[in-house]
């Protein structure tokens, strides 16, 4: 049999797109031509690979068998059709897109913006903010970083913990908690904020208390770490926040932290992005930096 690569290469953006339409933007081809490369593909397989649902076109059980060794097959092909280049910083003109909460867009942002630009000053970063829904961008490989507590269940999705924090609680110098460290009923009766991109008024903090008979008193949630801060800055109110990336904001608030009164698991930061990108020397040399400013959080 005759083995076409560039039926090969539309099978890989069919299977990550999931749509014909933006299959045959990704390779600059037009839609009835990725539409015969899908008949061909279904010939070949003798498997629909995608199927339509209402609006949308869903993968096939055989095509989501295959796609991560679909792309693992592309990559290889087109490491050999075009070996890696010596980057050369200088010259690179290239615009990454990060996806991240504003504490990390706070604490990070500044130590990567100039540390990129002292080295490759042709290269534009976009720090964009977290929707309160997910969104395929990043599966698509549309965005070049995303942070978050966790990594998505997706096959074609690579990620690393960059950074482990601990959570602290965020008062007004005038609080009563700032000078004398609450007790768990106390903190439970506190009046807290609570940081949730989705408005959710529940999180594991609450099953802790509740297994000691408690429950906190959560009068608002803000999707930003900002504006629970500023809420916090009033006097009444507390917010638990992650310490060294909400450190800047709570000296630039004139807050205080306090331990919480129970044990909690370290905050984990994990940086997810596209296997596309996992040997691109660009996006490993951004990496690379994220890294670096990092670490710096934690320093003294």
């Amino acid at each position: 049999m005759h083995l076409d690569l560039n039926l090969l290469t539309a099978l890989d953006a069919l299977l990550e797109e999931a749509s014909v339409g933006a299959a045959a933007d990704r390779l600059h081809l037009s839609s009835p031509a990725m539409s015969r490369a899908l008949g061909r593909i279904r010939r070949v397989t003798g498997d629909q690979i995608l199927v339509r649902t209402g609006r949308t076109m869903t993968p096939t059980p055989y095509a989501l068998a295959i796609r991560a060794q679909v792309h693992d097959l592309v990559e290889q092909a087109e490491s050999v059709l075009a070996p890696e280049r010596e980057l050369n910083l200088a010259a690179l003109d290239r615009v990454f897109t990060l996806i991240c909460h504003d504490a990390i867009t706070t604490a990070l942002g500044p130590r990567l913006i100039a540390a990129v630009h002292r080295e490759a000053p042709n290269v534009r970063l976009r720090l964009l903010a977290e929707s309160s829904v997910d969104t395929p961008e990043l599966r698509r490989g549309q965005v070049d970083l995303e942070f978050g507590s966790a990594a998505p269940d997706s096959p074609e999705i690579r990620s690393e913990t960059f950074f482990e924090d601990r959570l602290v609680l965020a008062v007004a110098p005038t609080h009563p908690f700032a000078s004398r460290k609450p007790t768990m009923r106390r903190y439970a009766d506190a009046s807290h904020v609570r940081i949730t991109r989705r408005g959710r008024l529940h999180d594991p903090m609450d099953d802790v208390l509740s297994e000691h008979g408690l429950e906190r008193q959560v009068v608002a949630t803000t999707p930003t770490s900002t504006a629970a801060l500023s809420v916090v800055r009033l006097g009444k109110f507390v917010t638990a926040v992650p310490e060294n990336m909400c450190a800047g904001m709570i000296e630039a608030l004139g807050l205080v932290t306090v331990p919480l009164p129970m044990p909690t698991p370290p905050v984990p930061l994990v940086g997810c992005w596209h296997q596309r990108y996992e040997n691109d020397k660009a996006h490993r040399w951004l990496r690379d930096h994220v890294h670096s400013a990092l670490q710096e959080l934690g320093r003294p």
